[in-house]
Formats: structure tokens, sequence, C-alpha cells
């Protein structure tokens, strides 16, 4: 095999980490080179995660006239004839779209895009291997490993059978099915259980938790489950699949709790693994958790000074945007550029389920297992004119704050726009500010922003009641 081609730094996976770290990188003149084994560049993120599933979801609204339902006197109904070509066919477009705009940013940052399959030879060495001139070796001084995720299917669950899909091979399903079981209620099956839902298709949500998204403010928590059961999902938390009995017309699923389900189709959601197998990080020194989840420490380093990891890859949060900042600043930390020395501790978070539901910050939960005082100011949509006009009246805005000094500590949207609503709350958080600044602030009218003012005032009425 030849020498090595010498860069200054290689990227293994064009993911939102691996995109925007090698962007990073480039623009302050170091040589690139991206490999990528997938025909499409984006990974996750865009094809088969992320965008997809977000692009569904507004196909779903879209189709099934959620949004207008009894605001303008017609009563919508999703039509029979709905095909899954129709279903696809915005997600298929927008895909395509994005897909472009990272080659666009791969060539216009003068980056060297290497086609195949990553392994390490050594520390500094990577093999690439299915390139079209044949295997390639690459060596750098500083390498970043951003290979993503990719689904759990679970160990005692068919994966031959066609009727049961991931996360992935779901954006492949041929039809719409009547009925659909959704094992598993994280933030995917939520997102995907709600899209198939609104379409009208029996939809049941299988976890072994009994709460929904733990993660979440309980009041939260219990509002989103209360909107999903409306939207007809049957739930079965704290319960579990035993047996899977895929028979030719039917599904059947058995439960712990003694039920069994007939389903047309299975959406095994039961989280991500770390993308790891096959990359030799065993002959770099380099350990994986259970889940092939590579550790890290704040600059995102691994084991290895000069190999770093950044995106799905190393597990929690997993979450697009908090990939592409870890990216930027593992880049930053091994060049020092001094331009970008770590990521915000302010993660604002969406479940894009139906209605959304986002948060930033400490939740009523946190603050007592914390023994942190806290207060809490509430503003419902209902009360809000722009809630009153686009029909949302289950939506709310809380916040959480310090009675002391009245710090922002947390908020939590369920409700149209949450996931756009989350940042005023966000950039509050960031400076360290008081529930004040949004009483002090002047909001459009009409529009969801305003109940941010409203909870405040909710905020310091409880407060005054609670020291009188």
């Amino acid at each position: 095999m030849t020498d090595p081609r010498a860069y200054d730094l290689i990227v293994i996976g064009s993911g939102p980490a691996g995109e925007k770290a090698a962007a990073q990188a480039a623009y302050f003149g170091k040589r690139v080179a991206l490999v990528e084994r997938a025909p499409y560049l984006g990974g996750a993120g865009i094809n088969t995660g992320t965008v997809p599933s977000k692009t569904l979801r507004e196909t779903a609204l879209y189709y099934s006239g959620i949004r207008q339902r009894g605001l303008y006197g017609v009563d919508y109904h999703l039509g029979h004839d709905l095909t899954i070509g129709h279903f696809m066919h915005r997600e298929r477009e927008v895909v395509d779209s994005l897909r472009a705009a990272v080659e666009r940013n791969v060539a216009r940052h003068g980056i060297d895009l290497i086609r195949g399959t990553a392994r390490f030879e050594d520390a500094h060495t990577v093999v690439v291997s299915g390139a079209p001139d044949g295997a390639l070796r690459l060596s750098a001084p500083v390498i970043l490993v951003a290979t993503g995720s990719v689904p759990n299917r679970g160990a005692d669950l068919p994966t031959d059978d066609p009727r049961f899909y991931d996360s992935d091979s779901i954006l492949t399903m041929s039809h719409l099915p009547p009925r659909l079981a959704v094992v598993g209620a994280g933030v995917i099956g939520c997102e995907y259980a709600c899209i198939f839902a609104v379409l009208g298709i029996a939809v049941h949500l299988i976890d072994g938790r009994s709460r929904l998204l733990g993660f979440l403010d309980g009041e939260t928590s219990d509002r989103l489950r209360l909107q999903m059961e409306l939207l007809g999902i049957r739930m079965a938390l704290g319960d579990g699949v035993t047996a899977a009995r895929p028979d030719p017309e039917v599904v059947r699923l058995d439960l712990k709790s003694g039920a069994t389900l007939e389903a047309d189709a299975v959406l095994v959601a039961a989280g991500r693994l770390g993308n790891t197998a096959g990359l030799g990080l065993e002959r770099v020194g380099i350990a994986v958790d259970d889940r092939g989840h590579i550790k890290v420490n704040e600059q995102f380093q691994t084991q290895v000074s000069h190999i770093y990891a950044a995106g799905d890859v190393i597990g929690f949060p997993g979450l697009a945007a908090t990939s592409m900042e870890q990216g930027r600043v593992a880049i930053c930390h091994a060049f020092g550029f001094g331009y970008k020395t770590a990521v915000s501790p302010v993660l604002p978070l969406t479940v894009y389920s139906i209605p959304e539901v986002s948060m930033v910050g400490e939740t009523e939960e946190s603050c007592r297992e914390k023994g942190r005082p806290y207060s809490v100011g509430r503003a419902d949509y209902r009360g809000n004119a722009r809630g009153q006009i686009v029909g949302d009246l289950a939506g709310q805005v809380k916040l959480v704050f310090d009675p002391h000094d009245r710090r922002l500590l947390g908020v939590h949207i369920v409700g149209e726009d949450a996931a756009e609503l989350i940042h005023v709350g966000a950039m509050v958080l960031q400076a360290q500010g008081t529930i004040d600044a949004f009483i002090d602030a002047v909001f459009n009218y009409p529009s969801l922003g305003e109940a941010y003012k409203y909870a405040a005032y909710d905020g310091l009425g409880a407060l005054a009641r609670r020291r009188s």
C-alpha cells in the first residue's frame, strides 16, 4: 500500500458533528479529509433521523388538517386515498435539498471528500476501504470520530420480518398500515406515534417505564400524555413485550400485563447505539461502553489525546444542534484556535410530538432532587389571543425560578411553536437573567411569545401568596 496522504485533520463521518468540525478547521486554513461510507452526506441528522421525521410530522399535520379542525366551520377528515408516495414525497424533497447543501458546504471549504469505510491502522493513520480508487491510507496529527449512531433493534424481536421497522427502515415503508405498535416511548417512539396517529392509524405505544419521557418536567409530561391520548394513541406504559408472534396476516405481541396486541406493523424504537463497530478503535487503545459509545472529556478528547469524538457516537444528549457545537469545540481545542472553548450548558431540547414539547434548564423534579428552592409561573395558550386564533387551547408556558432573587431556572413549553418559543427563555437563562426580563420586555400582540410575560406575572403572584 502506498504512503499515506498527509492532512492536518481527518474527520470520520459527515453528520452534523463531522460536517461542522471539518468546515471549522478548513475555515482556519487546515487541510481536511472527510471520510464518509454512506451514499449521501449528512448522517442520520439529514438522511434517516432529525430532518426526515420532522418533515413527516409536518406532512402528517397537513394531510390530516388537524390544525384547521373546528376553526373555520369545516370538519377535516383524512382521505382514504392517501398513499405512501404522497406521504413521503415532501420528506424526500427536503432531504435531497439538505444533502445538496452539505455537499456545497464541503466543496466551498475545500475539504477533500473521501468515499469509503474508515478503519484505524494506528493512532495517526486511517485506512479507507471501498474507495473508487482502491484502499487509501490517510494520516493526520488530529483525528475526529463522528460516526453517529445506529438503531437498537433489541434482542427479543424479529429482525427478518419486513413488518418490523426501526427508526431508519421506517422510511422505506411500502404502505401505511391500519394498525401500528410502537415499542419504546422515548423521543423517537413518541414522535412517530403522533405522526401515524394523526393520519388515522390505530397506534399502541408500549414502554416499560411508567412515565412518559421521564426527563421532562412532570406536569409537562402529563399534559403531553393527555394530548397524545386525545389523538387516539393507546398507552401501555409500565408494560413490555414478552413475545412476538408474526402470522401471515397479523403480528401478535404478548405483553407482560397479560394482554395481547394485534398490529399490521411494528416500530421498534429502543434507542440508538454508537456506530463504532469496525472502526478498529481497539488498535489505538480506545474503549467503548456496552452501547458502543466513546468516552470523552470536556474538550471531546478520547483516551488518546489527539483523537477526538463528537456527536451521537459519544451518547447523551444525541441532539443534532449539540453535535454541531461539540464538533466545533473539539476542533478549536485541537488546533488552539481560541474561538469556541466550550459547549453552552444551556441546551434546549424539543420533542417533535403532536403537540410539540420543548424544555431548557431545571424541572420541578430536578430542583427537588438538588434541594434547591424554586417557584413556578404558568400561562396557558387558552388565555392567549394567538392561542385562540390558531386553535391551540391546550398549550402552556411554564417558568421555574428562584424565589429569592427571581432568577430563571427553567422553561417548559407544550403546544404550537414550542421549538421556536423555547429560545426566548434559553437566552434569558444564558444571560442568567430573572423573570423580570419577560415582564419588562414588549412582545408582539397577538403572539404566543406574550405567554412568557403572563407566566412571569403568575409566578410573581404565586410568590406573593407564599409570602403573605
